[in-house]
């Protein structure tokens, strides 16, 4: 798989492993199998799917990480480090935003580097749960002096919306990128933020592109759910509605069933490759709990879509209803969208 250039003399994959699926908090009634867990990591590593997106409140996954980078130690000894790339996140709790300490950010950075084993953790993401609690310039600000430190190699953010953004470039603190929320079902990235971070050169990283699994066969003509599996399932559903319901989104299946038939994929591919595509994109996040759809994984930058397959997917998304808003503002305001977050893991 071709890298792709973050920033300067940084490359990640352009598909991304994400952890949160490996998370004990994540599935409603599913258990994680370790030994298993850590032989699909290896074989998204040697397929060519080599960057990590994981965070410090994901419980358990840095651990899961750090025991995936010791086995590949095994099998290739020092070089191991080498051919991956680490993403964690630094998550405050929002019980303590209003009174911030800076050591915070410092004992939690160096806690993911002891979970994982290694010195130096490739990029750490600031999440702030609250901009009313305004100390999220001086939590960049620590994570910027980590990586004058040695400790992190570049300094992203997740979850901030423009006027934020626009606020850490304007202080000097331009983030190395962005992970945010991005897919046919959520468009709200293009209401200036995916404009401003091309025109900064900040990478745009994209979770929920399959939409915690429901941009799959299994979901094509059937009635929508009344009860799921894992907490990305009850997220997504909210999201659905907000774009304007089962029907609709139905009619979307349809498109992109017909698309991924054409190029000899499944419905999820042709949803991630989609957002790939779009302006200021870097890389789409997979939430893989195993390697049953690594094949199809690894199609995703290879996807060219034809003038005509484009044009129905923009036919059916200008009916959408949303969602609205600044990015991130429902899940951090709305109750409906913040009752399923766990807002003090740390």
């Amino acid at each position: 798989m071709i890298k792709r250039e973050l920033v300067a003399g940084y490359e990640i994959s352009p598909v991304i492993k994400g952890g949160w699926q490996l998370s004990s908090g994540h599935s409603l009634n599913l258990q994680i199998q370790e030994q298993a867990a850590i032989s699909d990591m290896i074989s998204f590593i040697e397929s060519g799917i080599t960057t990590f997106d994981f965070g410090d409140i994901y419980t358990g996954v840095e651990e899961l990480v750090g025991k995936t980078l010791a086995a590949l130690s095994q099998k290739l000894g020092t070089s191991a480090r080498d051919k991956v790339q680490l993403h964690t996140k630094y998550v405050p709790n929002e019980t303590s935003l209003k009174s911030f300490d800076k050591s915070d950010a410092i004992t939690i950075v160096n806690r993911s580097l002891s979970r994982l084993g290694v010195d130096q953790v490739d990029v750490v993401q600031l999440h702030w749960w609250r901009y009313e609690d305004r100390h999220y310039l001086e939590a960049l600000e620590v994570l910027f002096a980590l990586k004058e430190s040695g400790k992190v190699g570049n300094v992203g953010i997740t979850n901030f919306d423009l006027e934020r953004l626009e606020e850490m470039v304007n202080a000097g603190l331009k983030p190395a990128s962005h992970q945010i929320q991005y897919s046919m079902l959520d468009r709200r990235a293009e209401q200036g933020m995916s404009q401003f971070c091309e025109a900064n050169k900040i990478g745009i990283l994209c979770y929920g592109t399959v939409a915690g699994g429901f941009f799959s066969e299994k979901f094509l003509d059937v009635a929508e759910p009344t009860q799921v599996e894992t907490r990305s399932n009850v997220k997504y559903q909210i999201i659905i509605d907000e774009f304007g319901g089962w029907g609709l989104f139905q009619e979307l299946l349809h498109v992109c069933k017909n698309i991924a038939d054409s190029h000899a994929t499944d419905i999820g591919t042709i949803a991630s490759a989609w957002v790939l595509q779009r302006p200021a994109v870097k890389a789409v996040i997979v939430g893989a709990r195993n390697i049953s759809h690594l094949d199809s994984n690894l199609k995703i930058p290879q996807i060219v879509f034809t003038h005509s397959e484009l044009q129905a997917i923009d036919e059916i998304l200008s009916r959408s209803k949303g969602p609205n808003g600044p990015v991130y503002d429902l899940e951090r305001y709305s109750e409906k969208h913040r009752k399923i977050m766990h807002t003090n893991n740390n």
